[in-house]
């Protein structure tokens, strides 16, 4: 009996220290869950790029994506990474990296956010990488020297071939190879595409593949690069990001480039960089680049005097080569003459005595552009400021304003020459120049007019610094932009009575 009241007794002792276990846990756990509860949710890529106030740019350093030039860094990558970042609010920070498999490395060591660096998106790298939507187009080409045999086919190559590793040209020529089984090349991390042009040019090498746009900046000062054939299909640029299940940072990238289509931004970018540079003309490029070499010379003090304060000298002097080949004495079958081809009326507005005189056609074709530049409506940024005057100097400010009109009523955008140069041309149609102010006109040419003048502007540049630096459409800095202030009230008068004629300088 004793026993069993023992074992009662402890039954009891232990059963009291549960009941007291139990009690705090009752108590402990809802404080557990609560603690629990607050802890903070793992961040997004996307959040924790905002919170860093930081947004990483792996790119690389090339004409074609990001260059940094005497004002500032530059390249249609930078334009939009520093959009996006913008867009986030956040800095952006550029790491250019030496080679292709670098900028990759970056993105997988979580180094760099995104990866925007002329990056094809091909079928293999989407199988390790994510990609934002594309916003260009390029093809590749093989490259060989003019004068050299003309290999229409890679089973017609007789020579060394060179292509930058990890590219996708390197993967094109795997599948080519399939083809052609004796097809051999190299590649190199250690040259940019730029030098592999160079290296042809030289002999050091016979062939190399580059993307279309890289070629097609190179040659406006390469004039002997010459294109074999086109290597597989189209490829579609757009960046790269890590595919590690995160697609916060993916999803915004969408959003971002679907508002730039829908405003037309990225097509304005792509004119403002390569817009002048598709159409390649072998004769026309080595007689500018030899005459700038040489006939230029003798004016160019006159150039440089007659400038406006903020207009760079030798955009004037690319005009008088579209005009007239820096002849003082040209003349055109509709009457204007002179260096930079001026009309008997215009002529007579501005005060010139001899269209014939070099230093006096210089001075008066320079007035005049001023005359357009300032005419064009302040809001319009550039490069798209420049470009519209020159149409203006060419067609005449009316017609201009007309195609503007049209521009806007089919839905463009007035203020982009992007835009405008695309309607320009209908002035030849009687549909559309019926419904305007100045009538008819010859809309086209100048598009091409324009399109000339800032190839020719950067060839210029480009020797003029005597070395093979990336040079922006305006690397003189935003043409009047400072000037118009000082200058403004001066020419309002003239430039009223001038403009009021609609007389062209080199259309009558």
């Amino acid at each position: 009996m004793s026993r069993n009241i023992e074992h009662l007794t402890n039954f009891g002792g232990r059963l009291k220290k549960l009941t007291s276990h139990l009690a705090l846990l009752v108590l402990v756990l809802p404080s557990l869950l609560w603690l629990s509860g607050c802890q903070e949710p793992q961040l997004s890529k996307l959040e924790q790029i905002k919170r860093s106030g930081i947004l990483r740019i792996a790119t690389r350093n090339s004409p074609t994506t990001y260059y940094v030039r005497k004002d500032g860094p530059a390249g249609i990558e930078y334009e939009l990474a520093t959009a996006f970042a913008d867009h986030l609010g956040v800095t952006p920070v550029f790491v250019a990296q030496d080679n292709i498999g670098q900028i990759f490395n970056a993105i997988d060591a979580g180094s760099a956010d995104i990866a925007a660096a002329g990056l094809s998106a091909t079928h293999v790298r989407k199988q390790n990488y994510l990609f934002g939507p594309p916003y260009q187009e390029v093809s590749a080409k093989l490259i060989f020297k003019q004068g050299n045999d003309w290999p229409r086919h890679f089973g017609q190559l007789d020579g060394d071939l060179k292509v930058i590793a990890n590219s996708s040209h390197s993967r094109m020529l795997l599948d080519v190879k399939q083809d052609f089984p004796q097809l051999s090349w190299s590649e190199t991390d250690e040259h940019s595409p730029e030098e592999l042009l160079d290296m042809v040019l030289d002999g050091t090498i016979d062939y190399t593949i580059v993307d279309s746009v890289e070629l097609n900046l190179n040659r406006r000062f390469k004039t002997e690069l010459a294109i074999a054939f086109t290597v597989g299909e189209p490829q579609q640029l757009a960046w790269a990001l890590p595919k590690d299940g995160d697609y916060s940072v993916l999803s915004e990238v969408v959003s971002f480039f679907g508002g730039l289509q829908q405003s037309g931004k990225i097509a304005q970018l792509v004119d403002q960089y390569y817009g002048h540079v598709d159409d390649f003309d072998y004769v026309g490029a080595r007689t500018f680049m030899k005459a700038a070499q040489t006939d230029l010379e003798q004016y160019r003090e006159l150039f440089q005097a007659s400038a406006p304060e903020g207009i760079d000298w030798r955009l004037l002097a690319a005009m008088g080569y579209q005009e007239s080949h820096w002849d003082p004495k040209a003349k055109s079958h509709t009457g204007v003459r002179g260096l930079m081809m001026l009309t008997l009326d215009t002529a007579r507005q501005l005060g010139i005595k001899s269209r014939l005189d070099p230093e006096q056609s210089i001075a008066g074709g320079a007035e005049y552009f001023q005359v357009m530049h300032q005419r064009i409506p302040e809001r319009i940024a550039e490069p798209d400021r420049t470009w519209m005057a020159l149409a203006a100097y060419n067609v005449g400010w009316g017609h201009l304003e007309d195609a503007r009109i049209i521009t806007e009523r089919l839905g463009g955008d007035p203020d982009k020459w992007v835009d405008v140069k695309e309607h320009l041309p209908l002035l030849k149609q009687k549909k559309y120049y019926k419904q305007t102010k100045y009538g008819y006109a010859r809309g086209d040419e100048p598009v091409d007019y324009v399109t000339n003048i800032r190839r020719y502007y950067d060839v210029l540049v480009w020797l003029d610094e005597d070395k093979p630096e990336y040079i922006d459409l305006l690397d003189a800095g935003e043409m009047v932009a400072d000037n118009q202030t000082s200058r403004k009230q001066k020419h309002d008068d003239d430039s009223n009575n001038i403009i009021e004629s609609e007389s062209s300088a080199t259309v009558d």
